[in-house]
């Protein structure tokens, strides 16, 4: 087990240091990024994702900030026979744009948006028994162009995800 520890503590070293750099949206403005948005593309490594991304439908996630700056974040999922509402809250970081989670040891990174068609959210989880990571592709509309969802897949190796990792979530229609 002695032996063991310093291999741990560098991989704990090494996701922390990877969590530090992360890109964020310079200059994040939270009234432009708030409002409705469609869940189009997923890539994680979570291993409840991989086993369910096949399923999925595209969500819809409502982002909203606090007057204290914390964003407030619910999720409308569709499932077989009913929707599956989640509603997270991430308080500030101090940096704009990255937000930890109240209570789970959950990060999240505004990497990037132009406000009006498009975000890329980056969630890293952190937990006794697995950490995972996942990025999100953000639409305004459900419809997604092949140069946004190009420029998404291109995204995801230079986070240490693979192309078997994503998910590109069909319509829902509900």
């Amino acid at each position: 087990m002695t032996a063991a520890l310093p291999g741990l503590v560098l991989a704990l070293l090494c996701l922390l240091q990877a969590g530090a750099q992360v890109p964020v949206q310079p200059d994040l403005d939270t009234e432009k990024f708030a409002g409705m948005w469609h869940v189009t593309a997923i890539a994680s490594n979570c291993s409840i994702f991989l086993k369910m991304k096949d399923g999925m439908k595209s969500s819809i996630a409502i982002i909203s900030f606090m007057p204290e700056g914390d964003l407030a974040l619910k999720l409308v999922w569709p499932l077989l026979d009913k929707c599956q509402k989640f509603e997270l809250l991430f308080q500030q970081s101090g940096q704009a744009g990255h937000y930890v989670g109240a209570q789970e040891k959950r990060e999240l990174h505004v990497m990037d948006t132009d406000y009006s068609h498009y975000a890329v959210l980056h969630e890293a989880q952190h937990s006794e028994t697995e950490s995972s990571m996942g990025l999100q592709l953000l639409t305004r509309e459900q419809n997604v162009s092949p140069q946004l969802l190009q420029k998404f897949m291109d995204l995801i190796p230079t986070m240490g995800l693979t192309e078997d990792m994503l998910a590109i979530l069909p319509k829902s229609g509900e």
